[in-house]
């Protein structure tokens, strides 16, 4: 063809676009018709004419009326559309539906969902950010939540679902709560009580006792995680790794200040008897308080839970939501540690032993901060700071003993200095209250998500 400019002249066309010669070019009468035409009267079109009267047409036209259209016209009223606008609403018709990707993706959570918060801390949940959000073109994670809560069908007559209501709270689970340390104070007592071969039996049937009936309070009530459908790595899974490291730190408090002191004195040379004058003296009153502890650790557990989600279902946003809930981290923490502070002089006096509220109180912290964030599914960093802290601890008798080799006496001069200074009770209070001051700083940021508080069945 020689041009547009020549297609879209009125007459008869010249050069490339010849007219046929050959009768029923297209399906139309006699005479001749354009060389692309379909049907249409005689008058001869321009080279792409569909079928249209007499007068030529412009080079791309479908059917039309009488006057000539701009190139790529289909078949439409006599002003001409832009093609700018045409282009853009094929691309439209064409390109695929991002959001509406997602949504098909998380059909089941954006159908179940009762607010746009729900489908946010879903796919918080799932690992979406607000970068990702970003390529949905939503400034965040709410804003897209937003649009896919508007955008999901529903059924009109079915009525929404009742927002998600806190845990209650069950006997089963607050009696469990209570078990381990009734059997701690029993057990306890009886080692106090017995003598010989007979103290042996009664502390190591009162060790598995309290062993088991903790195990049994952290799998019922809010100190254990039920929704192991969800996302992650189940908590179950880690708890074979971090069981170990627990049971060092409650061993070391029970037993390691006085290890620790017989070893810088050149011992130990006797198993310890069960007693505070002994030679190798018990520390009792911490273990007993964090037994104890089991219920307030419930109950605040409980309290974070319940408010939490009352906030989830209030906020209008991820930001607002975290600012919320971060006091009230805070304020949970502070209510345990007051009721742990009571229990240790409570423990202290009824044993006649000190109380050793900085070590307690430090070690309560990382345990409760730990089994926090284990309950909401994150396991990873209780696992990696329990294994270090207990590591120091370790660390720190393995260097007494080794000092005693020849020529190795400069092993043990940093834990002699810091018992010098501050006693045996320094170790573990330095390691576990630096562990649960990262773990505080961990969990300000985990279970400030609203994915970490989201009803088990919005997040899967």
């Amino acid at each position: 063809m020689s041009g547009l400019n020549e297609l879209d002249r009125p007459g008869t066309p010249d050069g490339a676009a010849r007219d046929r010669t050959e009768p029923g070019a297209g399906v139309g009468s006699g005479k001749p018709g354009s060389a692309f035409d379909g049907a249409g009267p005689g008058k001869p079109g321009s080279a792409f004419d569909g079928a249209g009267p007499g007068k030529p047409e412009s080079a791309f036209d479908g059917a039309g009326p009488a006057k000539p259209e701009s190139a790529f016209d289909g078949a439409g009223p006599a002003k001409p559309d832009s093609i700018s606008e045409r282009a853009a609403s094929a691309s439209r018709r064409g390109a695929v539906d991002p959001v509406k990707t997602l949504m098909h993706r998380h059909r089941e959570l954006c159908e179940r969902a009762v607010d746009p918060l729900e489908i946010a801390a879903g796919l918080e949940a799932h690992g979406l950010t607000d970068r990702t959000a970003a390529r949905f073109r939503h400034r965040d994670v709410f804003s897209l939540a937003e649009e896919m809560y508007a955008r999901v069908s529903r059924d009109g007559d079915a009525p929404l679902p009742a927002p998600p209501a806190a845990p209650r709270v069950r006997a089963d689970w607050v009696l469990l709560t209570l078990l381990p340390g009734a059997l701690c104070a029993a057990a306890i007592g009886a080692v106090h009580l017995t003598h010989g071969r007979s103290r042996l039996f009664a502390a190591a049937a009162g060790t598995l006792a309290v062993a088991l009936a903790l195990r049994a309070a952290l799998r019922r009530g809010p100190l254990s995680r039920t929704d192991t459908d969800g996302p992650g790595p189940r908590p179950d899974a880690a708890s074979g790794r971090t069981t170990p490291w627990t049971v060092w730190l409650v061993a070391y408090a029970l037993l390691g200040n006085g290890l620790l002191d017989n070893a810088l004195a050149g011992g130990p040379d006797t198993l310890p008897t069960g007693t505070v004058d002994g030679p190798w003296p018990l520390t009792a009153a911490p273990v007993l308080a964090l037994a104890l502890a089991c219920a307030p650790a419930a109950w605040t557990a409980h309290l974070l839970t319940a408010r939490a989600r009352r906030k989830l279902a209030a906020s209008r946003g991820l930001e607002d939501f975290a600012a919320a809930v971060r006091p009230l981290l805070l304020g949970v923490l502070a209510l345990f540690l007051g009721a742990l502070a009571a229990l240790l002089a409570l423990s202290g006096t009824a044993l006649g032993e000190p109380a050793a509220y900085a070590q307690g109180l430090t070690l309560g912290a990382f345990l409760f901060l730990a089994r926090l964030l284990t309950t909401h599914g994150f396991t990873y960093a209780p696992a990696v700071v329990l294994t270090a802290a207990a590591t120091v601890e370790a660390a720190a008798l393995a260097t007494v003993f080794a000092s005693r080799l020849p020529g190795a006496g400069f092993l043990a001069t940093p834990v002699e200095a810091l018992v010098t200074a501050w006693g045996a009770g320094s170790v573990p209070t330095l390691t576990c209250g630096a562990a649960a001051l990262a773990l505080l700083v961990h969990t300000t940021r985990k279970l400030t998500r609203a994915s970490a508080h989201a009803p088990p069945e919005a997040v899967r």
